[in-house]
This record gives structure tokens, sequence and C-alpha cells, in this order.
């Protein structure tokens, strides 16, 4: 299938409350967040017509934004009205979700106080992150070169589009040289995260993943942590230091986009899908189809 832009395609979009032809829904070039990194966004997946955890996404895109100091002018029940509505307008029951939120072209300077906040809501069909027979055996990642910041420096609890800046660098430098992602470190050396998802490794038929001290807390992991406290799997939030890697069996990435997804090689490491990894991943993939 050939590759449409995104500013070239047909439907609608939700934009401050109102539809809005697709390719219509434009901001000015000296748009506040373009120049200044003030957006804060969510991706969501619906699944046979169903937004799943649609109030948990809207809720932190709330959160999100008052942690960039700006209030949206949209309470989180008519945020997910508003989803919903993208979805349906759009005749789609299974696809991706992405509100953005963020501060207009009132003002071209640092402070914002004069700017303006919006709200925008596209929906698209959109097949699996990764390929999924590659996805099956596990994908390979390489180190970051960047990493997570102290969160004294940064509102790390945000899911603001300033802190992807690293992980577009990193995510696009390890595909040039022919893997799926980059593993992420935090500013004091420990394993944070993959550009746009959560890590977990396996040990002795133990989870362990990083605490979300200087990453997001992704809804994706704590569904995860959930379904395998469910099954009675143990669960440990903890540092991890990236020599570490060599003691762990299994490994896999979690998000909203990546879902579950195995990984079989993080650098000098190695891993092998086993059952663990793939009985979560089929256990997720039944939760958000409400299967299970």
């Amino acid at each position: 299938m050939a590759f449409v832009p995104f500013d070239d395609r047909d439907g609608w979009i939700w934009f401050d409350g109102d539809f809005v032809p697709w390719r219509d829904a434009k901001t000015h070039v000296l748009t506040h967040a373009l120049h200044y990194g003030s957006s804060v966004f969510e991706g969501e997946r619906m699944y046979g017509g169903e937004i799943f955890k649609l109030t948990p996404h809207s809720e932190r895109l709330k959160r999100s934004a008052n942690l960039l100091d700006f209030d949206l002018p949209y309470s989180v029940a008519e945020i997910d009205a508003a989803c919903k509505e993208t979805c349906a307008k759009m005749g789609l029951s299974d696809c991706y979700v992405r509100p953005v939120a963020f501060l207009g072209a009132e003002q071209v300077s640092v402070t914002a106080r004069n700017s303006k906040p919006h709200l925008a809501i596209a929906a698209w069909e959109w097949p699996s992150y990764f390929d999924p027979e590659v996805k099956a055996k596990g994908i390979r990642l390489e180190w970051a070169k960047w990493r997570r910041p102290d969160p004294a420096t940064a509102p790390s609890a945000a899911k603001a589009a300033g802190l992807y800046m690293i992980c577009t660098m990193s995510k696009t430098a390890a595909e040039n040289r022919g893997f799926a992602d980059a593993m992420m470190l935090d500013w004091r050396g420990y394993v944070a995260e993959a550009t746009g998802a959560n890590v977990f490794f396996v040990q002795d038929g133990v989870l362990h993943t990083p605490p979300v001290d200087a990453i997001l807390d992704g809804i994706t992991r704590q569904t995860v942590i959930e379904i395998a406290r469910e099954k009675g799997i143990e669960v440990i939030v903890r540092h991890i230091r990236p020599e570490e890697l060599a003691t762990f069996s299994e490994c896999f990435l979690t998000g909203t986009a990546a879902e579950v997804t195995p990984v079989s090689e993080i650098g000098e490491y190695r891993f092998t899908p086993g059952p663990l990894s793939l009985d979560l991943m089929e256990a997720y993939g039944r939760r958000v189809r409400r299967q299970d």
C-alpha cells in the first residue's frame, strides 16, 4: 500500500469542539508549541468499537497539560466523548486515536501567559507497530545515545511532545542501522525504557521492570502488571543496571502502539521470547478485546 502523508488524507478531525475536514485541520507556523514544545498528547487504541482505558488516557492528558502549566478547557468526560465521536465520524471500530493539546499562536515568546490552549483529536487505521513476523521472533534494539532526563530538569511524568525529541533521534538512528528500536538509560545510568514503550525482563519466572521515577507510567505497563499479578506472577519494580541484562532470559516492551512485543536483542545482550512473555502477549490481546 502506497504511503499517504498525514496532512493529505480523507476524513475528519475533532478540533476545538468542532469537526473539520482532515486537510483543513491546520495551525499557524508561529504556533507556540512549534517553537517551544508546549504540547502534550495521548496514544490510544480502539478495539472492536471500544477505546481501551479511555478515561485513564484522558485523565493523563489533563495532568500532562497541567504539568506544562496550561489547562485544557474540557473535562475528562468531554474528552472521552470527543474521542468516541471522532472514531464514529471516521467510521472506525479498530484504530489508533491521537488527542493532542497545544498552545496557539497568540504569543511568540518563551512565556506562554497569553497563549490559548487547543485540543485536536484524530483517528486512523494502524496495524501492528512492529512487523508481525519480526515481532513473533523478538525485535532487535541497540543502546540509545541519549538518556532520559532528571525529573528535576524536565516534567518526566507528562506525555509531553518536547520530551520525545531524543526518542525520535534514537529510534531513527536505530532504524538506520537495521534495528527496530533503541533502549534508553536514565540520567543515572539505569535502564529506563525504549523510545516509546516501557520494558520488562524475566528472571526465574519473575518479572522485573524499572520504576517510573524518570519515565512515563505507561497505561499498557500498568495493565500488564495487573494481568501478571492476577496470574500469580511476581512483579518486582526496581532500578536495573545495564550489565544485569546478562542475567535475564526474556524481555518484552509494552505500550499502546507496541502492545506487548517480545525482544530478542538489546546491544550485546540476547533474549529468547519464552512462555511468560508470549503468555502475557496473548493475555493482553484478550484483555483489550474483552475476551477474558
